[in-house]
This record gives C-alpha cells, structure tokens and sequence, in this order.
C-alpha cells in the first residue's frame, strides 16, 4: 500500500511545536490490524517506531523513560486499546498523542475518491488492499472516476492480473482456470481477497445469468448453449433451454472471442470438449438436417458428424459433389476446422476424383496415342492428382477410421477403374505402332536443342533443374504455385519420355546429344562416348558443347552461401541442377508410402532453388523438367496385377520393363525398337500391358517406372522466366473483396452485411482471406468475428458473394460518432487492415456495466 499519506500526516504532527515538551510520542492502537503488514514499510525521518506487543510492556517503558529519553516515537500496536486499569502505559499515555488512522478513508483518498457513498464499496475489500502487489495493479488502471460496478470489475481484473480492467477477459481467465471452484486458483482468490457474490452479479447483468444455483461449470454450459442457440436453425432441445441466457448477443460476441483468440482458444477446445458429452448431442444429431446445423461451431461433434454425414453420402453413391464442396467451404472458417482440416482436405480431394469419374462417365474412350497424350495434359492427369492430394491428406488426418469407407472407394475407383482402364487404352494405341515416337510431340532426347538452345542463342544464360520422378500432374500443381508466389512468366509444357522409362536413360536424354548408345555390358548409358552415369559424367557432356557449363547436385547448391554460389556459377552460361527427393523415397519399399509427401516436399525445394538463384546469381531463363514419372497406387497389388515375364534371355530385367532382342515374345508385354534412340543396337524393350509389373522377387511393387504409361512418359518442362522490371504485368495480387451495403447505419444488434469478390481466382490473382469485426473509436471489438476465405475461381457473380451474420454487443452506443467495421487480412504481417468502414449505430440504449 502507498503509505505517503500517513506518513505526511505523522512527520506534521512529530515536527509541532513541544510546547514545553522535551519530545512527541503519538500511541496508535490499530484495533483491527488494517496496517499490520504496512507498518514494517512506514518510514519516518524524525521519529523512532516501537512495536507494543502483550508481552513487552516493561520493555517499552524501561526503553523510553531509561534508554532514550530524548527521541520522538510512534508507539504502534495491532491490537486494541487495553482497559486503563490493565495498561501498563497508561502514564506514558496521558502525556503522549493518539493518533488514528482509517483505513478505507485513506485509501479512497489515495486513489482521489471524495464521494462518501463508495465507502463501503472499498472497506468490502478491505483484505484486498492488504496486499502491496493487487494495490498497485489497481492504481496503474488510473481510472477516472468509480462507481460500484466500475470497483467490482476493477477489482476481479487485478485478481486475475488483467493489465486493463475488462470484465469479458476477466470472466474468461476465470473459465479458463477450472470449472471446480474448489480448485479454480482464481475463483479462489477472489472468495478471499475479492467477493464471488459480486462477481455473480456483474456475470448476470452483462451476461444474463440468472439461475438461482450458480456455479462456473453452469455458467460455461450456458455460455456454450446461447451461443449455439444462436446458429442452429432448429429449436433448441427442450432440455437445454434452462441454461439459456436473456443476454444472448454478448454471450455470443463473448464465445466468439475466446474461441478466435490465438493463445486462449485452446483453453475453450478443453473446456467445451470436457461438457460436450452432457448435451447428448450425438442423438439429435441424428435426428437434424445437416443443413440446419451447418453454421454451428460451438462445439467439436458437428464437424464430426458433418464429416460423418459427406463419407456417408459419398459412399452410397450421393453425386451432389458442388453442394458437398459447398458444405466443406462453409466449414473452413468455422472453429474446429483446425482440428479437421486434413480430413476436410481428403474429402474434398475424393470428390474431384468421383467428379471426374463422373464427368468422364466412368468410361475413357479408345484413342489414337497423340490424343491420347495430350487428353492427358490436358485433364486425365487430374485422377492423379486427385489421388495423389487425397492419400497426403488421408495420411495426416488423425483418426483415419471416420474414412475408412471412403478410402476403400477412392482406392477401388483409381487402382480398379482409371489406371488400369487408362493404361489398358494407351497400350492398345500403341500395340501396332512400329516406333515408339508419337508425331506431332517433342522428345525428352530434343530437350537440350529445343529449349537450351534457344535461351543461348540470345546469349543468355540457362538453368535447368532435373528432379527424379516429378512426374507431369505434380509439375502443374508447381506451376500454378510459382505463378502465385513468384514475379515471373511460366509456362508448362509436356515432352514425350523416352522408354525404358528409367532414370539413366532419362537422364542421358536431357543432355545435348548427337547420339546416345549402352556401353558393351548394357549398364551404362553413353552420351557421345561419354558415361552419364554420374553428375561428374553429365558435366563432362554439357562441357563438351559449351565450356562453360557446370553440373551441380541440388543439395550441394543447397548449401552454398551467396557468395560460394556466386563463385561457382561466375561466367558459367548452362547450370544443370540435379535433384532427387521422390525416386530416393518412392524406390525404398521401407518408405515408399511417403512418397507422395515427397512431391510436396518437391515443391518447397524447387521453390527454394528458384529463389536462391534469383537472388544470389539473378538466374533469368528456369527450366523444370524430370527425368521420368511413375506409377503408384496404395492398395496391396493383386496377382491379376502382375505379368510373367517370359523371357529368359532378357538382357535387363525390372518391374515395369525387360531388355531383350527382338526375337523374344513376353506374354501380356508389348516390344518397342531401342533404335530410336540408341545407336548401334538391336535390343528391344517391352513393357507389360497396362499398369501391371512384371513378376520379380522381393517387396516394392507399389511405386514403379520405367514403362509406357502416360503417368511415366509425359515428361513436363516449366519455363520461367523471372521479370525484374517494373512492369506489373507478372505480378501477383490478391482479388478484391467489397462490401456491397448501400446504407452505413446499424439498427440491429444482430444483422447481415454482403460482401463481393471483385474478380475470380486466376494465375496471377490469389485468394484472399479477410476476419471481420467492428470495433469503437479505441478500437476495442464490440461484435463478434467472421472470415470470409475470398477464393471462388466461378465466373457466376453469384457465386463470389459472401453474406455474413454479425452481433454487437449490448452497451451504449452514441448515434452521432462513427463505429468501424474491420476488414482484416490476417496474412498481412505489416499492413493487416484491408479496409475500415465507418457505421453509425443507432440502438436503443440498454443498461450494461458502463466500462
């Protein structure tokens, strides 16, 4: 406590006049011990503080009427006067002065409190003021004036340690605590040092909570159920009613809060998950459209049962795919999305795949191998895609058995129907062929002289980054990434593989070449005399062709600070990167499950060399490209799955091809001439029919290249080109979001606002994330928050309109100052307020707690 007040009351009186008197003594019996802990912090310059205790009375008068005689003393004691015939200082007294001090008076003049009708609001707390800590916390709000309601919220603020005094928060941090009060460590404090009763009373006027017996667990449950009264388009079971709020917007905008806050929302998630199983709400679930609890977020078990309910739909043959995709748009702004997002993720990926079933009627058509190859540029390689995103997402959802069901579909439809039916087609296109080149398609063996070259005949330089196994439908997804995040024009486009569809053959392909031939035991692949069977190797054959060239494995690149890379690259004009993340994992039977993380991984690298060569050595003209593709499915392969080979003078054997001459005929294979590509030679390769192996000895059957699928053959190259201009034709921006509401005036406290994405999501024009709330002139929030995700690539304007259900708190609003609505972009780290729109608010004046 600040004593300065008693202490300049005490030095007046020690500094009067004597008045005949050799010395002041000023007795202070202090009969309820208000000051018993400030005492030892009393400081007086002019005056000697002596302690009366029951046992030290001979002590205090042999100590002033023997020892000293000449100092002036405070005599204090903590207990009450005693009666004059048991006072052993009652001559000592008669000659000294009383003094007397109140304390709730001091105090209340410390803190510049003169009205007499707070008086008993402060000696309330009289056990709170004992503690030098909760005083000081209380005196640093500085507040302006005080009234009964005001103290109450600024005392339960200092008791759980707010830095500003706001009943919401401290409400919460009381929640947040124990729904046991007999263990909550801050309901606790406030039974001893503040007062629970009007705590309850400032929770029922703000809060409406009326009942009779109350508790915190009542109070959290009562919380949880107007708040999902307040989004459930059904009504309310007739058992929940009785925790119903007569303060419902608060209650809302005070859930809503706690469960966007970045810290505390985990203490929610506890508290609501502990009471969800006392609203036995799996039963009505069961009995409730989705529809009608679609807005809810209150608690855990309606992103369960939503999950639940599109498995189910799916599973049963439902095609309402858009309404499905809808669901789960809805749902990512909602609370627990976190919690569900990769379940939400694999769902969502399962239904691009049955929609491209469908749209496809379950049925591919036999084509010619040109359409063929470029049906898959330009939509077939979406079924992989799709399975690829599913299975990633499927992998990291916790509890993978609610999808179970779906798996097993998604797994049947892709293994069972569209790799063996695409495969099986693409095999018979090529059956009566006598080359293995499809006319009209650039050959992964022209990559050198189609695009290197050209970026060296303007005397540029060229970089070309080669990943093992980036097969064409990752390499899209990548192209779309780096159109987002990168200032740059790219371009994809697809060159036929040459086959084996391995990587030495792959490899040795992508180098300049003027003929390509096996050496004598068939192990390695030559490139104008020279083994390609190393990174060493290549560069000797890009060297070869232009001196200054270099070839560099990607981790190694990796690795190099800027001003090691810009050594090694100095005046060099063709850089081959070599990476290799998706071959290493997909080629390991102990982790070729992870293999389609792999390619996520992929992506970060790749974007992560770009970067660093834009950066360190202003890398112009980037090319993409792969060595080979693959073919993985998760399902255990089936004996129907796997080709004998036949054969037993084959040259090279792997699962997806044989080496071999001519003369030998595989049953289920088909035979292409090596002479297109290799000189000197009169080897075969044939590969089975379809998606199927070869049988071979030992695991890891399930990723697999080297044939003639289209998902191994279809070989990408990305083109980019970096832009450093200050032109803003290459530069991405995120879409623009309107509010549409003509009139800027609130009548309500619940009411809509309509929102409008400007444009669709395109290559350059990325999604946009906005939360939305309103805030007063201090910029505290007065209603809830919504998030709008504006990432619609629909040309329908209908389609990109966002409505949302705003609540305001009950407090006073004034009719002739400006309220804000939010607009803010939370991926923002610097300039997060996208838009601030003023509103005048105009609602009838309610009687909240005025802070």
């Amino acid at each position: 406590m600040n004593l300065n007040k008693i202490q300049e009351i005490l030095k007046e009186n020690f500094d009067k006049p004597r008045e005949g008197k050799k010395r002041h003594i000023i007795y202070w019996y202090d009969a309820e011990g208000e000051f018993v802990d400030d005492i030892n912090n009393l400081k007086l310059s002019n005056a000697k503080i002596w302690k009366l205790q029951v046992n030290n009375n001979f002590k205090t008068k042999y100590q002033l009427e023997v020892l000293d005689t000449d100092s002036n003393y405070l005599l204090y004691s903590s207990d009450p006067m005693p009666d004059k015939r048991e006072n052993w200082l009652l001559d000592i007294i008669k000659y000294s002065q009383e003094f007397t001090a109140d304390k709730t008076t001091l105090i209340m003049r410390d803190f510049g409190i003169e009205n007499k009708y707070m008086r008993p609001a402060f000696r309330k707390y009289s056990k709170f003021f004992n503690n030098k800590k909760r005083y000081e916390r209380l005196k640093s709000y500085q507040m302006d004036e005080y009234n009964q309601e005001k103290l109450d919220v600024a005392i339960l603020s200092a008791l759980v340690k707010l830095n500003t005094p706001d009943i919401e928060i401290a409400i919460k941090k009381v929640l947040m605590d124990s729904l046991d009060e007999s263990v909550n460590s801050k309901w606790i404090d406030i039974g001893k040092f503040g007062d629970q009763e009007s705590v309850w009373s400032l929770v029922s006027k703000k809060y409406g909570y009326i009942k009779e017996d109350k508790s915190l667990r009542k109070l959290m449950l009562m919380f949880l159920i107007t708040n999902l009264r307040n989004h459930l388009k059904v009504d309310i079971p007739e058992t929940w009613q009785q925790y119903l709020s007569t303060q419902e917007t608060n209650c809302v905008v005070f859930l809503n809060h706690w469960m966007n806050h970045s810290k505390d929302y985990k203490a929610y998630d506890d508290k609501a998950n502990k009471l969800e199983s006392e609203l036995n709400l799996e039963e009505y679930l069961k009995k409730w459209d989705l529809k009608d609890y679609l807005e809810c977020e209150t608690l855990k078990k309606f992103d369960l049962a939503i999950i639940n309910n599109l498995v189910e739909s799916l599973t049963v043959g439902s095609e309402e795919y858009d309404w499905f995709k809808e669901v789960i748009s809805v749902r990512k702004t909602k609370h627990w999305y976190r919690y569900f997002k990769k379940a939400y993720e694999a769902i969502y990926w399962a239904i691009e795949l049955m929609a491209l079933v469908k749209k496809h009627n379950k049925n591919i058509p036999q084509d010619n191998k040109y359409d063929f190859f470029m049906k898959y540029t330009k939509g077939y390689h979406l079924f992989d895609r799709a399975y690829r995103k599913f299975n990633v997402a499927y992998d990291q959802t916790e509890d993978k058995e609610m999808l179970r069901d779906l798996q097993g579909m998604i797994e049947n439809l892709y293994s069972n129907w569209y790799i063996q039916e695409l495969s099986i087609k693409f095999s018979s296109s090529l059956e009566d062929e006598e080359s293995w080149i499809i006319d009209g398609i650039n050959q992964q063996r022209d990559f050198y002289r189609n695009y290197i070259g050209n970026v060296l005949s303007n005397d540029e330089r060229a970089f070309v980054i080669i990943s093992d196994g980036f097969r064409y439908e990752a390499a899209v997804e990548l192209d779309e990434q780096l159109k987002k995040e990168f200032k740059a024009a790219t371009d994809i486009e697809a060159v036929q593989g040459s086959i084996p569809s391995e990587t030495s053959i792959g490899m040795a392909s992508l180098l300049p070449n003027k003929e390509i031939a096996f050496d004598e035991k068939i192990d390695n692949i030559l490139v104008d005399g020279i083994k390609t069977n190393s990174t060493v190797n290549r560069e000797k054959v890009l060297s070869s062709y232009v001196d200054e060239s270099i070839a560099l494995n990607a981790r190694l690149v990796k690795e190099m600070s800027r001003d090691d890379m810009r050594e090694a690259l100095y005046g060099k004009k063709v850089i081959y990167i070599y990476h290799n993340r998706i071959d290493s994992i997909g080629e390991s039977y102990q982790t070729e499950k992870e293999v389609f993380n792999a390619v996520d991984n992929t992506f970060a690298d790749i974007k992560e060399l770009i970067k660093s060569l834009r950066n360190n050595v202003s890398a112009t003209n980037i090319f993409i490209t792969a060595d080979h593709g693959f073919i993985y499915r998760r399902g255990e392969l089936q004996a129907s799955d796997k080709t004998r080979q036949g054969s037993n003078e084959s040259e090279k054997e792997n699962r997806r091809y044989i080496l071999c001459q001519p003369q030998e005929n595989v049953d289920g294979g088909i035979g292409f001439n090596l002479d297109y590509i290799f000189k000197d030679t009169s080897l075969q390769v044939v590969v089975p029919r379809g998606a199927n192996r070869f049988q071979t000895r030992g695991a890891g059957l399930n990723y697999v290249h080297g044939g003639a699928s289209l998902q191994e053959i279809v070989i990408p190259v990305i083109k980019f080109k970096n832009d450093r201009s200050d032109s803003e034709r290459n530069e991405s921006k995120k879409v623009d979001v309107k509010l549409t509401n003509i009139s800027r005036k609130i009548t309500n406290s619940i009411f809509y606002l309509e929102f409008f994405q400007t444009e669709k999501i395109a290559d350059k024009v990325l999604a946009r994330r906005l939360t939305l709330y309103f805030v007063d002139q201090k910029g505290n929030k007065i209603s809830n928050e919504n998030i709008i995700i504006a990432d619609s690539s629909s040309d329908r304007p209908e389609e990109r309109t966002y409505r949302e259900k705003f609540t305001l708190k009950i407090m006073e609003y004034k009719k002739d100052i400006d309220y804000y609505l939010v607009m803010e972009d939370e991926d923002e780290s610097v300039e997060n307020i996208y838009e601030k729109v003023p509103f005048k608010i105009s609602l009838a004046i309610s009687n909240d707690i005025d802070f």
